[in-house]
């Protein structure tokens, strides 16, 4: 064999399996077929997106943006050209980041498209088209996913575009059309109305966010509002046309939407297609490749990871899903992945939740009570000026345990890991209330929540 372990892939799931397989002693190799390693998480998704999010974040909060707004369009545009200079910088210092732990761990990088021609061996075809055969005893898939692209809809990426597209933008649409009401979509609502932009959203659902409470979702929707957004719920689009410099967009109901550009966020498609998986005997549905516990396929020797097997679909659980395959190909320490693992979406307000949702206990029948704590009645939130942040505690009212956090509003991304901890160490609610906080911090709330949740439990207790 040429290696002991060959991972497609560069990305987030990808990587943390290289280093892995490497500290093991291992001798690893990444194959890649974009000219620039990191995957969606570095180049086309995660990192970019939120480092635009942030300058969107501090224009909004900073009032910056109205002074931006004039109608001399090079101040509209220096806006995206800012969040744009921000995205790059991000992207090449992460690039080389990684890059030089791959070369210090010993992991070899070679350029080129991957696909089975056996069980074992892999074709690997360079952008000169040179082809050269490697063989590994274990085989990692981690191709991760792209923007689902519908046919039927005109994709040109300049007024019709995805998620992908979005993010090379250099001028700044006066308005915007955002298709779908998921993760992807309202973190782009939020960077856009931020920006300046008259954002309308069409979506098939009654909520954003349609899993999460209503009471979290609602002031996501709220602050929307206060930024000029405009939604049609419980609507599905019949077409989208490109028309003169513009688009028209026309939805099921007969409503006619004409905006300067459209993004289209529903969904993602895995990276599989050009794999011949099929030469290995790896089951696929479409496209998406089934594991065990263990992230192993059907055949035993070749694990897949990340986006490629499906939800979560993020790069936290990719990297944790990359180290735990190779740990169990290699017979290492046995791996134990938390339980409850966090969840976040970089809105504007960000959202972040652990555990389980309302909906979701109630289905379980479990007796829970809800504890809240504000931002607005904390000295820290009061200080920043979030007057809409809040979280939440789900605890059950047996045994007190925590069964979820919720948090939406500024740092929730951050904040979310306290009641994570709590939940995968068995604590309670009463752990939270004997816990000392800083002062004065937003993390204060948990203390003011699970005081809230105590004062209920003693009520129905009485």
């Amino acid at each position: 064999m040429d290696y002991d372990i060959l991972i497609i892939g560069s990305g987030p799931a990808g990587q943390h399996a290289a280093w892995q397989a490497a500290r093991m002693g291992k001798r690893a190799a990444i194959i890649e077929r974009k000219p620039k390693i990191g995957g969606a998480g570095l180049q086309t998704g995660t990192i970019p997106s939120k480092a635009m999010r942030e300058v969107a974040y501090l224009l909004s909060r900073s009032g910056g943006m109205r002074q931006a707004l004039t109608p001399d369009s090079r101040g509209r545009h220096g806006l995206l050209a800012d969040a744009v200079r921000r995205k790059e910088g991000v992207i090449a210092q992460q690039e080389s980041v990684i890059l030089q732990r791959l070369l210090r761990h010993g992991v070899a990088l070679i350029p080129g498209e991957a696909s089975f021609v056996d069980a074992h061996t892999l074709q690997v075809v360079d952008a000169s088209g040179n082809t050269r055969k490697l063989s590994a005893e274990v085989i990692l898939l981690a191709s991760g996913s792209r923007p689902r692209r519908p046919n039927n809809i005109p994709f040109d990426k300049k007024t019709v575009l995805d998620s992908t597209s979005i993010l090379n933008l250099r001028h700044l649409p006066d308005s915007l059309l955002v298709v779908g009401g998921g993760v992807i979509a309202c973190e782009f609502v939020s960077i856009f109305a931020a920006l300046g932009v008259q954002v309308c959203v069409v979506d098939s659902h009654a909520q954003l966010l349609e899993y999460l409470s209503e009471d979290v979702v609602g002031v996501l929707a709220d602050s929307f509002l206060g930024m000029g957004v405009a939604f049609h719920m419980q609507e599905r689009v019949a077409e989208i046309r490109k028309e003169g410099n513009g688009t028209l967009t026309i939805l099921e109901s007969g409503k006619q939407i004409r905006t300067e550009a459209v993004l289209y966020a529903q969904g993602r498609e895995p990276n599989s297609g050009g794999l011949n998986v099929e030469r290995a005997g790896v089951a696929a549905q479409d496209g998406w490749i089934a594991v065990n516990a263990h992230f192993q396929t059907n055949v035993p020797h070749i694990f897949a990871v990340g986006d490629l097997i499906g939800r979560p679909a993020l790069a936290s659980t990719g990297m944790e899903q990359g180290r735990a395959a190779v740990l169990h190909a290699f017979g290492g320490e046995q791996h134990v992945s938390a339980e409850n693992l966090p969840m976040a979406v970089y809105t504007i307000p960000e959202i972040s939740y652990v555990g389980k949702t309302e909906k979701e206990v109630q289905k379980e029948n479990i007796p829970y009570i809800i504890g809240r704590a504000y931002f607005k009645d904390s000295a820290r939130g009061q200080i920043i000026g979030d007057a809409q942040g809040m979280l939440k505690l789900i605890v059950d009212a047996r045994n007190e345990k925590l069964l979820g956090v919720h948090i939406v509003g500024e740092q929730a991304s951050e904040l979310v890991h306290i009641g994570q901890l709590v939940m995968n160490l068995n604590g309670t609610v009463r752990d939270l209330i004997s816990n000392v906080f800083n002062y004065p911090t937003l993390a204060e709330c948990y203390k003011l929540a699970a005081l809230d949740c105590t004062h209920q439990l003693e009520q129905r207790k009485s």
